[in-house]
């Protein structure tokens, strides 16, 4: 799953969680959630790394617009939920960049086992995954700045 839907998803439960804890928390069940189902991957990472920096990038500026349209009384736990659904991919720019996983073996290896339907095909689903998850969230914010 791109990290980009991952951030919007995890905007999502930070709207809905009572504290920045439970979204935090919420937003890593939320990635692992969003890995279970059928997504893009299963590509060679020097074939992956242009799209991943891509994507890096978009959920970084995702990060910032969502902070912005937050009212001020929810940007914390909002932030918080955008940060645990992203920080279990951080496995992948640490392994090519560090040469290793930040996380102990048995995350990773959970990490991966969930993720048996990836599909290289499968990247039409991912935006279509993106761009409803950014509307849902779009309305959201719009009735919560009401």
């Amino acid at each position: 799953m791109l990290v980009t839907n991952h951030v919007l998803a995890g905007a999502l439960v930070g709207l809905a969680a009572p504290g920045p804890v439970t979204a935090f928390v919420g937003g890593v069940a939320s990635h692992f959630a969003l890995d279970v189902v059928p997504h893009w991957g299963d590509r060679p990472i020097d074939e992956v790394m242009p799209i991943a920096m891509a994507d890096g990038l978009t959920g970084l500026g995702v990060i910032a617009v969502v902070w912005r349209s937050t009212p001020p009384g929810r940007r914390l736990r909002v932030l918080a939920g955008m940060a645990g659904a992203s920080v279990p991919d951080l496995d992948k720019p640490g392994t090519v960049f560090l040469g290793a996983s930040p996380f102990p073996r048995f995350v990773d290896d959970f990490h991966a086992r969930i993720q048996t339907r990836e599909s290289s095909a499968r990247m039409p689903q991912e935006l279509l995954v993106g761009v409803g998850t950014a509307a849902v969230l779009a309305l959201v914010l719009r009735r919560v700045r009401r």
